[in-house]
């Protein structure tokens, strides 16, 4: 099977060193100089250091991405959500199956109707390329991880059964697992709103409110996650699995995890555009955060965590006041 994979950044080249154990698989990245610097050593120093590069993984600054994604069996675009769009009018006439990594909502790109506030990936796809066949993968996974071999479970999602067996026989090892699911909404809900949650974990964890407050974020967060997941189209039974709890714990505790490291920022005071320049990473869940409670908000769904995590990052709400919002908020059920 010959892969082809867009984007060399940490997660992009993960995959790569993954699927080139068992398949031909080449790295494509926008820089010349990157491929370059990656070609004489062996190793991705920039984003993914310390991973070797097997002599079998070919890597590419090609001009023509589309001329090159056409010799290949299965596309993988692992570039931020803001650069999804154009990746996909690029390969819109690909007959190979295309699929992506990245977990958010894009920012909003029209002044009316859903794109007013930000679309998840498969709305991109439906908008500027509706004949593909494509897909998505995801789950918890940090990429390190991964290239390391550790154990680690995926999941394919795509209303395409081809979709998700590509992606099965390119990633599924003694190491990876990879599931299949047929709800893509859902999945890349879990994808996205993970994300904001990690930053009010982290937050939580960085203000030493104890577990007690960090099992109640979680917990009441995934509730904030599956009911607009369920407003967008996706399945109850989903965010009890890989790309809903399992992304949303993975992701809301683990120290790799750059969203964490924001609310942990935040949290002793620091201004979010030092910690992101700390991170030198993109943080998905800063950039998605405004999407979800607009989404949300459209749909009438109710989001106090990730709407907090809105004003946070605005800097309307201090963390203390945040913490004070949530716990002031009037009793109700459980359900």
């Amino acid at each position: 099977m010959k892969v082809l994979v867009i984007g060399a950044g940490a997660w992009g080249t993960a995959v790569a060193v993954s699927a080139s154990a068992r398949h031909d698989v080449t790295l494509w990245a926008r820089s010349a100089a990157q491929v370059a610097a990656m070609q004489a050593t062996r190793e991705n120093k920039a984003y993914l250091p310390g991973i070797a590069l097997m002599p079998r993984l070919a890597l590419s600054a090609a001009t023509d991405v589309a001329n090159v994604a056409s010799q290949h069996d299965l596309i993988v675009v692992a570039t931020p959500m803001s650069a999804l769009r154009a990746n996909l009018q690029l390969l819109a006439n690909q007959t190979a199956p295309v699929v992506w990594l990245c977990k958010g909502f894009e920012q909003p790109q029209g002044s009316t109707g859903a794109e007013s506030v930000g679309l998840l990936g498969h709305e991109v796809m439906q908008s500027v390329a509706p004949h593909l066949r494509a897909g998505v993968l995801s789950g918890p996974s940090f990429a390190q991880e991964v290239a390391r071999n550790k154990p680690t479970a995926l999941v394919a999602a795509s209303p395409h059964e081809a979709v998700t067996q590509a992606l099965v026989e390119a990633f599924h090892s003694e190491h990876v697992r990879v599931y299949a699911n047929a709800d893509w909404a859902g999945v890349e809900v879990g994808g996205a709103v993970k994300n904001v949650l990690a930053i009010a974990t982290g937050l939580c964890d960085g203000l030493a409110l104890g577990l007690n407050a960090r099992a109640a974020l979680i917990t009441r967060g995934l509730r904030e996650m599956s009911r607009l997941g369920v407003a967008l189209g996706g399945q109850t039974e989903t965010f009890m699995g890989l790309s809903g709890l399992g992304d949303l714990v993975l992701t809301a505790t683990g120290d790799l995890s750059r969203n964490r490291q924001v609310g942990l920022g935040l949290a002793q005071g620091m201004r979010l555009d030092t910690v992101l320049a700390k991170l030198g990473h993109v943080a998905e869940g800063v950039y998605s955060a405004r999407t979800v409670v607009a989404r949300a908000q459209a749909l009438d769904v109710d989001m106090p965590i990730a709407s907090a995590v809105v004003a946070l990052l605005d800097g309307t709400l201090t963390p203390h006041g945040a913490l004070a919002q949530l716990m002031q908020r009037e009793p109700t059920a459980e359900r």
